[in-house]
């Protein structure tokens, strides 16, 4: 995967609260087996901590007015993101927004954006605080996503995943699958609390693992608005085996088998390796988002 050297990066979109504290340390969850257990119930790689009511706090108003100093002095350029961990995650999110901005204009319908917050280890959100143990999230009631640039070291060492830069971007492009569906009036399907393989929890996390695959489509092809060519100028296929090896290492299935030695399929929150494969493969193939109906 790579940028255009000489595209500017809008790093705006991104805030970097890494190394900042939460006051008061409340959190949603903590490390070790209380990290395991969030990712069975279903937030790891999903909503905000709220959506299964394990939020412990409100918001931090010191945190939440990030200026994202960091990520604004160091990546300028697509020859930044193409050097640089974080400064590519800026330009994935640049990608993605430039796609979903352009889509939703085609019809006729406003894209409010949505920021992401880099952390470490704890963050205060619009969902309650959380730690880095749930993974990465969208908060509905802010509008962010959430994400500490160390789970994709875990996602190779602890879950399996080869990994890779289009590893990273598709864990970024699902969570503005789930900002997608926040707009769009879906989200709230998977706030009745149900689980299981049927479940309208299962059928939004595979929704936006599809739109993950609709945008990896257009990558290549979706201008930047401020040069007219794409941000995104190679995407192998090595990188879409990359990141649908991504998908299926946080399947619930290979998940409870890894941390309870037996699946249960009543439990499911995400789905299996294989439908977060397929629903992928779905968005990729057909690069529209009308394909991504999980709910039919």
């Amino acid at each position: 995967m790579r940028f255009d050297d000489d595209a500017g990066l809008d790093t705006s979109e991104v805030g970097d609260r890494r190394g900042s504290r939460v006051p008061g340390g409340r959190a949603t969850v903590g490390g070790g087996i209380a990290g395991v257990v969030a990712l069975l119930l279903g937030l790891f790689f999903g909503v905000g901590p709220d959506q299964l009511g394990l939020s412990s706090g409100g918001p931090d108003p010191a945190a939440t007015a990030s200026t994202a100093a960091r990520v604004a002095e160091d990546c300028r350029t697509g020859r930044d993101a193409n050097s640089k961990d974080d400064c590519r995650i800026v330009a994935v999110v640049n990608s993605v927004q430039d796609y979903w901005s352009q889509e939703f204009r085609r019809d006729g319908t406003p894209y409010g954006g949505a920021r992401t917050i880099l952390f470490t280890d704890r963050v205060g959100t619009g969902c309650g605080a959380a730690t880095s143990a749930v993974g990465p999230f969208y908060c509905p009631a802010d509008r962010q996503v959430y994400l500490d640039l160390g789970f994709f070291d875990e996602l190779r060492t602890t879950y399996g995943a080869s990994g890779g830069p289009f590893a990273e971007a598709y864990v970024v492009a699902h969570e503005y699958g789930h900002h997608v569906q926040n707009l769009t009036g879906t989200l709230d399907r998977a706030r009745d609390g149900r689980t299981g393989a049927d479940s309208d929890a299962v059928k939004v996390e595979l929704q936006a693992d599809c739109y993950a695959g609709v945008w990896a489509h257009h990558a290549t092809t979706t201008p930047e608005e401020s040069t007219g060519r794409p941000l995104v100028t190679e995407l192998t296929r090595a990188d879409i085996r990359d990141g649908l090896d991504a998908a299926a290492a946080v399947g619930d299935d290979r998940i409870q088998e890894r941390f309870q030695g037996r699946v249960t399929p009543e439990s499911w929150t995400h789905g299996s390796a294989a439908q977060r494969r397929q629903w992928f493969t779905t968005g990729f193939r057909t690069g529209d988002a009308a394909a991504c109906d999980t709910f039919r």
